[in-house]
């Protein structure tokens, strides 16, 4: 499942992906990871939790973004969740991102049996509409 946590800068993303990732640890039986873009998150997420900055690894673009995942869930066969902070930011790119992002991430969901959360930093009107079902509520 991917699911897309939107809203403009300075809605609260962010604690509310900290929020996601304490839930799904708790529920988890394998490992949580989280990317980010630098290290704003090291002392309020669990240790537990896998916490990865994208620009430790050089990761620009989407197509690198969608790399990177694929590689955390090729490499480990218990990552039951990923979360992805400030996903355009990590992409360069707006919101229309997303229409290439979530296909691709929805087939690598189903196939790795992962969760995978996206947080965007655009208004919902914003959102590409062929993606807008993926959408937290």
């Amino acid at each position: 499942m991917v699911t897309l946590l939107t809203g403009k800068k300075g809605s609260g993303k962010t604690k509310k992906l900290i929020e996601l990732a304490n839930a799904a640890q708790e529920k988890s039986n394998g490992n949580v990871v989280v990317i980010e873009k630098g290290q704003q998150m090291t002392y309020t997420l669990p240790y537990s939790v896998r916490l990865v900055d994208s620009d430790a690894y050089d990761i620009k673009g989407k197509e690198a973004l969608l790399g990177f995942i694929s590689g955390i869930c090729a490499g480990n066969y218990d990552v039951t969740d990923i979360i992805v902070d400030s996903t355009l930011k990590i992409t360069g790119t707006g919101a229309e991102a997303c229409e290439f992002l979530v296909p691709e991430l929805k087939k690598l969901s189903d196939s790795a049996n992962t969760n995978i959360v996206l947080s965007i930093s655009a208004a919902d009107e914003d959102i590409p509409a062929s993606v807008a079902d993926c959408m937290l509520k």
